[in-house]
C-alpha cells in the first residue's frame, strides 16, 4: 500500500480484506453459538438439575480448550508473518510442526482428562447428587481429545494462511451433526407431529449422557475433516515435510505460544475458581450463570470474528514490513469493532429476558439471568476493543504483556473481588458479575495503552519491529 494514498482510500482498500477474513469466522462462531443454544435448550428440557450438571464443568472445558488454542496462536504468528514475507517454505515447515503439536497435546490431554474426570465435579463444588452425572458427561466429552486438538490447531494454521472459509465449513458440518445426534440421543422415542401428520421418532433416551456422546462424535468428525483440509491446502500443506522437532521453527513458536498458554491456563483456571464460587451459591445461581454465559456468547461473535482478521493481517503486515498498513489496520478494526459491539450490546440489553426464557422456565433463573445480562451489555464495546487489540498483539507475536495483564485482571480483580463480595459482603451472582465487568474494563485500558506505546515506538523509528520475537 503506497503512502501517497489518503486515509480514506487506504481504508477503502483494507475494508473488503478485513471482512473477507472476518465473516467466515463470524459465521462459524454463529453456528457454534446456535448449537450451544440448542444444546442448552435441549438439556434444559430435562430440568434445572441437568442444566446445572452440564454447566458446572463448562469453565474446565474452557481451561483445556484455551490451553490447546495457545499452540495455535504460536503457529498463527509464525505462519502469517512467513507468508507476508513470501517465505512459503518456512510456512510449510511450521505447518508440519503443528502436526507434532497436535499429536502431543491430543494424547496428553486424553490421558489427563480421563484420569481427572471423577474428581472435577467435586473440585467445582457441584452438589453431591449431581456429581456422578457431571463426571460422566465430562469424561465422554474429552475422550476424542486428539481430533479436538486437530480442529483447534489446524484450524488456526489455515486462518494464518488467510483461509477462514475451510474452518467455517468444517464447523458448520460439525454443529449440524451435533444437533441431529442430540435430537436422537437425548430424548426417548416419542410421537412427532408435522404438517398434520404424525410418526414415531426413535430416541435413545440417554439424557445428559446422550448430549456428551453427540458432542464427542461430532468433534471426531470435525477433526478428521480439518486434517484432510490442511494436507490438501496449497499454501500450508505439511505433506512431504518432517514432523521431527525443528529448532528453527519451535524456538520462536514457543516464545509466542508459551506466554499465551500460561495466560490462557491461568485465566481459565481463574474461570474455574470463579465458577466454583458461583456453584457454591446454589442451583439457581449456577443455572442462571450457565444460561447467561450461553446467551452472552452470541454477542461476542463480531469481536472474535474481527480478532481472527486482526491477528492474520497484522502478521502479514509485519512480514511485509509495511508500517503504514499496521497503523491503518489498528484504527479501522477497532472502529468497526466498537460499532458492531454497540449494536449487539444494545440488543442484549433490550431482549435479555426473552433470551433467558429460551433456556429456562424457572422465574428465579429468568430474573437473575436477565439482571446480569443487562449489566454486562453495557460493557460490550469495551470488551470488544480488548478482544481485537489482543488479536493484533497475537499476530505480532507479542504475548508476554497480555499474559501479565490477564493474570493481574483475573486474579486481582475478578477472583479477589468476587471472594470478598461473597464471603464478607454476602453478595450473590450480581456482585460476582460486577467484578467480572470491572476485570473487562481494566483489560481494555491495559491493552490499549500497551499497543499505543508499541505503535509510537515503531512509527517514530525507535523500535523498528512491532513483532519483537519473530
Amino acid at each position: 500500500m503506497t503512502t501517497t494514498m489518503n486515509r480514506k482510500q487506504r481504508y477503502q482498500l483494507l475494508l473488503p480484506v478485513v471482512f473477507a477474513l472476518a465473516w467466515p469466522t463470524m459465521l462459524e462462531e454463529t453456528m457454534q453459538t446456535a448449537v450451544q443454544y440448542i444444546d442448552t435448550a435441549m438439556v434444559g428440557k430435562l430440568g434445572t438439575d441437568a442444566t446445572a450438571a452440564v454447566g458446572s464443568t463448562t469453565t474446565v472445558n474452557w481451561l483445556i480448550g484455551t490451553t490447546v488454542y495457545a499452540f495455535g496462536i504460536g503457529f498463527l504468528a509464525y505462519i502469517s508473518q512467513a507468508l507476508g514475507a513470501g517465505e512459503s517454505e518456512r510456512a510449510k515447515r511450521a505447518s508440519a510442526q503443528s502436526v507434532l503439536m497436535v499429536l502431543l497435546t491430543g494424547c496428553l490431554f486424553t490421558v489427563f482428562t480421563t484420569c481427572l474426570s471423577p474428581y472435577v465435579p467435586g473440585w467445582m463444588q457441584v452438589e453431591e447428587r449431581l456429581r456422578p452425572l457431571a463426571s460422566r458427561y465430562f469424561m465422554i466429552l474429552y475422550l476424542p481429545m486428539l481430533p479436538r486438538a486437530a480442529s483447534v490447531i489446524f484450524g488456526t494454521v489455515l486462518r494464518a494462511a488467510g483461509d477462514t472459509r475451510t474452518p467455517m465449513r468444517v464447523g458448520v458440518g460439525v454443529n449440524l451433526m451435533n444437533v441431529v445426534l442430540n435430537f436422537l440421543l437425548i430424548y426417548e422415542s416419542r410421537t412427532v407431529s408435522i404438517f398434520g401428520g404424525s410418526f414415531t421418532m426413535w430416541g435413545a433416551g440417554l439424557g445428559v449422557t446422550g448430549a456428551a456422546i453427540a458432542s464427542a462424535v461430532s468433534f471426531t468428525f470435525g477433526g478428521v475433516l480439518i486434517t484432510v483440509a490442511l494436507f490438501r491446502h496449497r499454501a500450508v500443506s505439511p505433506k512431504g515435510y518432517s514432523i521431527r522437532p525443528d529448532r528453527t521453527v519451535l524456538r520462536p513458536f514457543f516464545r509466542v505460544a508459551l506466554p499465551n498458554m500460561a495466560q490462557r491456563f491461568t485465566t481459565s483456571l481463574g474461570y474455574v475458581v470463579f465458577a466454583s464460587m458461583i456453584n457454591a451459591l446454589g442451583d439457581i445461581a449456577t443455572a442462571a450463570h450457565t444460561v447467561a454465559n450461553t446467551v452472552e456468547s452470541a454477542f461476542y461473535i463480531p469481536g472474535y470474528g474481527m480478532q481472527a482478521a486482526a491477528a492474520t493481517l497484522t502478521g502479514n503486515a509485519i512480514g511485509m514490513r509495511d508500517r503504514q498498513r499496521q497503523k491503518d489496520l489498528s484504527v479501522l478494526i477497532v472502529l468497526l469493532e466498537v460499532v458492531m459491539m454497540l449494536v449487539t450490546g444494545g440488543l442484549l440489553f433490550a431482549f435479555a429476558p426473552q433470551m433467558v426464557r429460551l433456556f429456562s422456565k424457572d422465574p428465579k433463573v429468568i430474573t437473575l439471568g436477565s439482571t446480569v445480562l443487562r449489566m454486562v451489555a453495557c460493557s460490550e464495546p469495551i470488551f470488544g476493543i480488548s478482544i481485537v487489540v489482543e488479536g493484533m498483539l497475537q499476530g505480532a507475536g507479542r504475548t508476554r504483556a497480555p499474559f501479565a495483564f490477564n493474570v493481574a485482571g483475573m486474579w486481582g480483580v475478578r477472583i479477589l473481588g468476587t471472594f470478598l463480595c461473597i464471603r464478607f459482603l454476602h453478595g450473590g451472582l450480581v456482585s460476582a458479575w460486577a467484578c467480572m465487568i470491572a476485570h473487562n474494563i481494566l483489560l481494555c485500558l491495559l491493552f490499549v495503552i500497551y499497543y499505543r506505546m508499541l505503535e509510537r515506538k515503531t512509527f517514530n523509528g525507535k523500535d523498528c519491529d512491532l513483532s519483537g520475537v519473530l
